[in-house]
């Protein structure tokens, strides 16, 4: 009954409030209740991220393997783990790179690599993860990224011969959908 005002939150909050502190991402799912409760948008009185999408087996997998347990965080874990673009994670404290890698061990089928853009060779770990199914995680970014990135940060995949391909630097190399990216920065 409640379900299109509820996923409406969730779906805004995923989109849209992943970068910003706890107190202002509540300050706008406030705003975005009381402008639904205006339009006359059946939802739940509490209706968050956290009430539509929680799992809390999830959750508590998540926790096992280095992700605290504040409220803020578990809904970066839901963000990281439902939205349709790579996660960039500001990590000053270094909580959600070892959270990754812990996850990523536990998760991975494929295992996990971790690069960073100075390495001489991380374009050819980044297509071997592409290639291979298994989880990259890019750390230390700064303010620019290499250009050959774009492609699969914009998750620019075609179909060649029938196999799903993607462009990675100046190589075309088939897609496998076990990859995942996460992207990392202490600044």
């Amino acid at each position: 009954d409640n379900l299109i005002g509820d996923v409406l939150v969730a779906s805004g909050t995923i989109a849209y409030l992943g970068a910003f502190t706890p107190s202002f991402r509540q300050d706008i799912v406030k705003d975005i209740l009381a402008n639904i409760k205006r339009l006359n948008v059946s939802h739940s009185d509490e209706a968050s991220i956290m009430s539509v999408l929680a799992d809390p087996v999830q959750l508590r997998s998540w926790n096992i393997v280095g992700l605290p347990t504040d409220n803020h965080s578990l809904e970066n874990g839901i963000i990281m783990s439902t939205a349709r673009r790579w996660p960039l994670c500001i990590d000053p404290q270094g909580q959600a790179n070892r959270f990754i890698k812990n996850f990523a061990k536990e998760t991975s089928s494929n295992g996990f690599e971790v690069i960073k853009l100075t390495e001489p060779n991380f374009l050819r770990t980044l297509e071997n993860g592409v290639r291979f199914g298994r989880w990259i995680i890019l750390e230390n970014i700064m303010e620019e990224l290499d250009a050959a990135l774009e492609p699969l940060l914009l998750q620019q995949k075609f179909r060649q011969g029938g196999t799903e391909m993607i462009k990675v630097g100046d190589s075309v190399i088939p897609w496998n959908d076990q990859f995942r990216f996460f992207m990392t920065t202490k600044l």
